[in-house]
């Protein structure tokens, strides 16, 4: 699939649930959430629907997201079905990091569960190594749940664990060497990534947005140059740079302040109550609950669907558009 602009489209990001077991300021908003009702989700069989005929029409990569998806029922039986699509080569999960330590009725971690059944990459947010910053910041004092669950993932023995780390002024700019040390220490890869607007208007502003410019600067200060990387590629819009007398690789991910940053652009995403949007920095989305229950409409029909929405993606975001969040992010997908 490819769009007006020349985005060529391989990768669907999922979400299965709205719900999570964290409330971050960034991603959900700080009144009461209105759950979606169970009926208004999309069931696992519709998702899986959606992803195999995503797959005939292009769809390659899929990561699977919420909310936190990990607090969604049967999640490991819904990893494996999704692996037995043919056309998808690589499957990951974005998640807090929490539950990966928890043991399945099988008796091994719900890591090693989702490595076994085919998940390839982990995406694990990660803000900060202080215990009272964290709960501050996830309204949850579970900072150790979320570095074992990281452990517990590198003993999984994933091909990928990219730790994900929101810069915020005031927050969590005097730890970015501390973070860095984390990751190297365990061999992962971090990304800095700027604040978007995506959940209330009082989240994103020039008080506590630390751009990521400005973040490269305070990192080189501290450790030196960095060295441009743009031969190291994932399926992101990371920039990477190199450490100075280190093999280690970091990213910024800049979408306010990249003018380039959608050139690349190869998602769409889905959300957990069946809207396919085209960007997740504009407004547009399509209802595709409506097409997958509709007893007239065929597998074509979901197909035409795809084309349809690709056909409607934009050139770039409008984040830097005054751009208003019309949904939280915990409704979006993270």
């Amino acid at each position: 699939m490819e769009d007006r602009f020349g985005h060529h489209i391989t990768y669907l990001r999922v979400s299965i649930t709205d719900r999570c077991n964290e409330r971050c300021q960034y991603c959900m908003p700080l009144e009461e959430q209105d759950w979606l009702a169970r009926e208004d989700l999309l069931s696992y069989e519709e998702i899986l629907r959606v992803v195999r005929v995503g797959a005939s029409v292009g769809i390659s990569k899929v990561r699977i997201t919420g909310g936190e998806p990990l607090t969604r029922r049967d999640a490991i039986w819904f990893f494996e079905e999704l692996n037995r699509i043919e056309g998808i080569k690589d499957i990951g999960i974005s998640t807090n990091g929490t539950l990966l330590e928890k043991i399945t009725p099988q008796g091994i971690t719900t890591a090693q569960a989702l490595k076994n059944a085919g998940v390839r990459t982990v995406n694990i947010s990660l803000d900060t190594l202080d215990r009272r910053a964290y709960a501050k910041t996830t309204g949850r004092d579970i900072l150790d749940k979320a570095i074992n669950g990281i452990d517990t993932a590198r003993a999984a023995g994933f091909e990928m664990i990219k730790l994900n780390t929101v810069l915020m002024r005031h927050h969590n700019e005097h730890e970015l060497k501390d973070l860095i040390k984390f990751a190297g220490d365990r061999e992962l890869l971090l990304r800095f990534i700027e604040l978007m607007p995506v959940s209330s208007t009082h989240v994103l502003t020039e008080e506590n947005f630390l751009p990521s410019g400005e973040a490269k600067k305070l990192i080189e200060f501290q450790l030196g140059k960095l060295k441009p990387r743009s031969d190291f590629k994932t399926n992101g819009p990371s920039s990477y740079y190199q450490l100075p007398d280190s093999d280690q690789l970091i990213g910024f991910i800049g979408a306010m302040t990249n003018l380039n940053f959608c050139e690349t652009c190869n998602k769409l995403r889905l959300t957990s109550e069946g809207q396919l949007r085209p960007c997740l920095g504009s407004h547009l989305e399509f209802d595709m609950r409506e097409v997958l229950r509709n007893p007239n409409m065929d597998d074509n029909d979901v197909a035409k669907f795809f084309l349809e929405v690709v056909d409607r993606k934009p050139q770039q975001h409008e984040f830097r558009d005054n751009y208003q969040p019309g949904r939280k992010m915990v409704a979006i997908g993270g």
